[in-house]
């Protein structure tokens, strides 16, 4: 997995917002209060991609606007974010996590409708090469560019935070393969899975490390509203609903 991101020209024209993981005081106290908020008034334990890219956005000061691409949801001086969310039974001893990157057509991209008549380095090449095409677009538009990561517990009251570079990997540097499951894997070369990808439904995996500087923390998990009470708290009356006839 590369670590390092290339020199670009737009990388020049500005600094980031903060150092990668290096998020800014605050955040968590800032995250902990809306998904707490979240399970107070949805009596339930769920929180969606498009809440956390939001709550994220607010977090640190930075503007929330979903994207078709997915990677630049959140964008802030000159830096954008995509926010993924992976559930874990236990967050804080996390090491890896599977990261669902989109949907890599080669039958939509190249025209290849049976990718197990190919090559398998030249599957993995094209299955990369959509991922690289995409990162070049953000890259061209933006001087930096991450993932941001929540991976949380069942209950939500155990979470982690990190980010990753948006970054361009090289087919040449991972061994593909088929599992058994008829799953393509690129598998880097101290013998760790790196990708997985679906030719049913073309989805596209990336496994990425959990970096030692995580943002980790646990919540109160509050008792759900009640609903009259609340309905009573914001001065609801019969009248806020009008039948139309």
């Amino acid at each position: 997995m590369l670590t390092n991101d290339p020199r670009l020209r737009t990388a020049e024209r500005w600094s980031p917002p903060y150092r990668l993981n290096c998020f800014p005081e605050g955040t968590a106290l800032a995250i902990g209060r809306e998904i707490v908020y979240l399970l107070f008034t949805r009596g339930e334990a769920r929180l969606e991609g498009s809440d956390w890219e939001r709550i994220f956005a607010d977090a640190i000061g930075a503007r929330w606007e979903p994207s078709n691409v997915g990677l630049d949801d959140i964008k802030r001086d000159g830096c954008c974010w995509g926010a993924k969310t992976v559930k874990n039974a236990n967050p804080h001893k996390a090491s890896r996590v599977r990261l669902i990157s989109g949907r890599n057509s080669l039958d939509y991209s190249f025209g290849d409708s049976d990718p197990r008549a190919m090559p398998v380095d030249t599957v993995g090449a094209k299955v990369l090469g959509i991922w690289n095409a995409r990162v070049t677009d953000i890259r061209a538009r933006y001087g930096h560019a991450r993932t941001v990561v929540l991976v949380k517990s069942e209950t939500l009251a155990e979470c982690i935070v990190f980010e990753a570079e948006l970054v361009k990997f090289e087919h040449v540097d991972y061994t593909w393969n088929w599992n058994n499951r008829g799953n393509l894997q690129g598998i880097d070369r101290q013998g760790v899975l790196r990708f997985t990808w679906q030719p049913s439904g073309s989805q596209f995996t990336i496994h990425e490390d959990v970096p030692p500087r995580r943002l980790a923390f646990r919540l109160r998990t509050p008792q759900a509203a009640d609903k009259d009470q609340l309905l009573t708290a914001i001065g609801f009356d019969p009248s806020w609903v009008e039948i139309v006839k």
